[in-house]
C-alpha cells in the first residue's frame, strides 16, 4: 500500500495513484491554492479529528448530469405551493454549521472541523465556494448545501435540513441555475443513496477526470451567485 506525503508546494500525484479505495496523499494544509489545486484535480478532503489531513479520489466517482435530475412528486407539490424559498450565498457560516452538526449513520462526530469551516470560509471569501439557503415562511434556515465552483463544475460538499424535503428544494433550484449556466455537472464526490435518488450516478475515475478537464476550459463563476430578475419564478415553473 502506497499512500503519499504532500509536500509544501500545492501539487497533488495523479489521482490514478490512489489505492482502491481512494485514498491518494496524507498531510499538507487547508489553504485556498491547495484547495484549489486539489478540486482542480479530482482531488478532494476528507478526515476527523483523530486522523492527519487525508486526500481522496474515488473510482468510480458520483455525479449529477443535470437532464438525469429526479425530482418526487412530493418535492415538486411542495416547490409548486411555495412552501420554502432558496437563495444563494446569504447565510454561508450558517449553512456550513448546520452541515457539521448534521448527524449521519455510521459516522461517529463529523469530519466538518473548525480548521475545514474556516478553509471553505476562506474560499467563500474568494468567491470559489458557495451555499444555497432554504427558507421557511417564518423566515428560518429550513435547509440548505454548500460546495465549490471551478470552471463549469460544482464539487458539493455537505448538505442538511431541519424540516422535510428542504434540501431537496435547494439541490433542485441549485441545479436548474447552474443548467440555465451552461455548467456541466455536479460532482457528488462520495456514493449516497440520498444523492442517488436524486438521480446522481456513478461513472469512472478516467470518465469523471475527462469530464473534468472539458469543465475547466471555462473560468471559474466567482463571486457572489443570486438569480437574475424573473429567473427565480422561471425556475419555480420549470421544476414544479
Amino acid at each position: 500500500m502506497v499512500v503519499y506525503r504532500l509536500i509544501e508546494d500545492p501539487i497533488f500525484p495523479h489521482p490514478d495513484e490512489a489505492e482502491p479505495d481512494g485514498l491518494l496523499a496524507v498531510g499538507g494544509d487547508l489553504s485556498p491554492e491547495r484547495l484549489l489545486s486539489a478540486y482542480a484535480s479530482g482531488i478532494f478532503p476528507w478526515y476527523d479529528e483523530r486522523s492527519p489531513i487525508l486526500w481522496w479520489s474515488l473510482d468510480p466517482r458520483l455525479i449529477l448530469n443535470f437532464d438525469k435530475l429526479h425530482i418526487s412528486r412530493r418535492v415538486k407539490r411542495k416547490i409548486r405551493k411555495k412552501e420554502y424559498t432558496v437563495t444563494f450565498d446569504r447565510a454561508f457560516e450558517s449553512v456550513i454549521a448546520n452541515c457539521a452538526r448534521k448527524f449521519r449513520p455510521g459516522q461517529a462526530g463529523t469530519w466538518i472541523l473548525p480548521e475545514m469551516i474556516e478553509a471553505y470560509l476562506k474560499l467563500h471569501k474568494l468567491g470559489f465556494v458557495h451555499s444555497v439557503e432554504v427558507w421557511n415562511h417564518d423566515g428560518n434556515l429550513a435547509g440548505g448545501l454548500y460546495g465549490i465552483s471551478l470552471g463549469r463544475v460544482f464539487s458539493g460538499e455537505s448538505m442538511f435540513f431541519l424540516e422535510p424535503d428542504a434540501s431537496k428544494v435547494g439541490f433542485s433550484y441549485l441545479v436548474q441555475w447552474l443548467k440555465n449556466r451552461e455548467f456541466h455537472f455536479v460532482d457528488c464526490q462520495q456514493p449516497t443513496d440520498h444523492l442517488k435518488s436524486l438521480g446522481a450516478e456513478e461513472v469512472s475515475r478516467e470518465h469523471f477526470l475527462q469530464m473534468l478537464d472539458e469543465a475547466l476550459e471555462f473560468p471559474a463563476l466567482r463571486g457572489t451567485w443570486e438569480f437574475m430578475d424573473g429567473e427565480y419564478e422561471m425556475i419555480t415553473e420549470a421544476l414544479s
